[in-house]
C-alpha cells in the first residue's frame, strides 16, 4: 500500500509495505517496507529520497530465516510526457544497498535502474477518479560491478482510480536476471539468465486534503 504527497505544496511522499510469495497466497518468501519524500520542480519534475529494508528467504525452508537482509537508499528523478491520451513516465534512480546474509558476510553494492511507463486511460482522457486504464512498463537494472545488465523488469496490468484516494491495480511482471560470464579452468560460462512471472496486485491511497479536484497524477508504482 503506497501514500503518495498531497497536491497542497511541491512536498509529498510515499510509504509502502510489500510481499511476494511463490504461490497464490502462500510461500510468502520477500517483504519489504520502504519509504520517502519528493519535491514537484514544476508539475511534470519530481526528485526523491527513499530508502527501505528489504527481506528475502528461501521458500523451501522458510523457518530459517532470511537468507539476506537489504538496507537501501536511492535518490530518484522522474519525468512525465503528456501526448493526448498517452502518458509516459521516465523513472532515473540511483541505488545505495547494504547486505548481511545469514552467515554474517556484509556486502556493499551500487546499482542504477531506468523505468519507461506508458498510461493510457480506457474511459477517458486523463486518469481521474472512475477512471479505467491501461499501464505496460519496462524497467532495466544496470550494475557498475557486473554484470552491467543485471536485470529486466517487464510488467503489463489494469487499473482502476476508484476517486481521489484510491487506486487498484492488477498486472502481469515478468523479472529476468542475468549473471556474469566467466571463463575458469579453460572453460567459458556464458550468461546465464532466470526469469521468472508473477502476478501484481498494488492497492494505492492518496491524500488530496484541500483540493476537490487535484490535478491529474500518473498511478505510478514506486517499486
Amino acid at each position: 500500500m503506497t501514500i503518495p504527497g498531497n497536491d497542497t505544496s511541491r512536498w509529498g511522499g510515499f510509504a509502502e509495505i510489500q510481499t511476494r510469495s511463490n504461490g497464490l497466497f502462500k510461500q510468502y518468501f520477500y517483504s519489504e517496507i520502504k519509504g520517502g519524500i519528493s519535491y514537484d520542480l514544476d508539475k511534470n519534475v519530481t526528485i526523491m529520497l527513499a530508502g527501505g529494508r528489504y527481506a528475502t528467504s528461501d521458500y523451501n525452508e522458510l523457518p530459517a530465516g532470511p537468507l539476506n537482509i537489504e538496507k537501501r537508499f536511492w535518490q530518484q528523478l522522474q519525468l512525465n510526457q503528456y501526448l493526448n491520451r498517452i502518458k509516459f513516465e521516465h523513472r532515473y534512480r540511483i541505488e545505495q544497498r547494504w547486505f548481511t546474509f545469514r552467515d554474517g558476510r556484509e556486502e556493499f553494492r551500487s546499482r542504477i535502474r531506468y523505468r519507461l511507463n506508458v498510461f493510457v486511460p480506457l474511459n477517458a482522457r486523463v486518469i481521474g477518479p472512475h477512471t479505467t486504464f491501461m499501464s505496460v512498463y519496462n524497467e532495466i537494472f544496470l550494475n557498475p560491478r557486473g554484470p552491467a545488465f543485471e536485470r529486466n523488469r517487464l510488467y503489463a496490468g489494469l487499473g482502476h482510480q476508484l476517486d481521489k484516494h484510491w487506486v487498484i491495480q492488477a498486472g502481469w511482471v515478468n523479472q529476468t536476471n542475468y549473471s556474469l560470464a566467466s571463463f575458469t579452468q579453460g572453460q567459458f560460462a556464458p550468461i546465464v539468465t532466470a526469469g521468472k512471472n508473477n502476478l501484481v496486485l498494488a492497492v494505492i491511497y492518496r491524500l488530496n486534503k484541500h483540493k476537490a479536484n487535484p490535478a491529474e497524477k500518473l498511478p505510478s508504482q514506486p517499486d
